[in-house]
């Protein structure tokens, strides 16, 4: 027995095919209320690497500084008491493996 299928059935069907197959590919990278996106997971990860490495320099207050990361760059906002430590927080910053760029608005008091 021998199954026909009618051209524009065929083609419906593979047209809908094709778009869950584009639509599950362009949304596999997008966020949801309980997943990050792959860019957001980064972020994370970088952010939380300058935040280790604030930590590790004694030299810096690392609890008075804020980081954010967006798309491989980090803000860093707060209070020190030395430009020394401002200094020393966008060094440390610059030094973790991912960082594209370092916006140091962290202020003297």
């Amino acid at each position: 027995m021998k199954l026909s299928i009618k051209p524009s059935l065929f083609a419906s069907l593979l047209a809908l095919s094709g778009a869950i197959a584009i639509g599950g590919l362009a949304g596999g990278c997008s966020s949801t209320p309980t997943r990050d996106s792959t860019g957001e997971y980064v972020d994370d990860a970088i952010t939380a690497k300058v935040k280790a490495a604030l930590i590790g320099d004694s030299a810096v207050k690392s609890f008075e500084i804020k980081v954010e990361t967006f798309k491989g760059t980090v803000q860093l906002s707060g209070f020190v008491d030395t430009a020394g430590q401002r200094s020393a927080a966008a060094r440390d910053a610059a030094g973790v493996a991912g960082v594209k760029d370092v916006q140091n608005n962290i202020s003297v008091k």
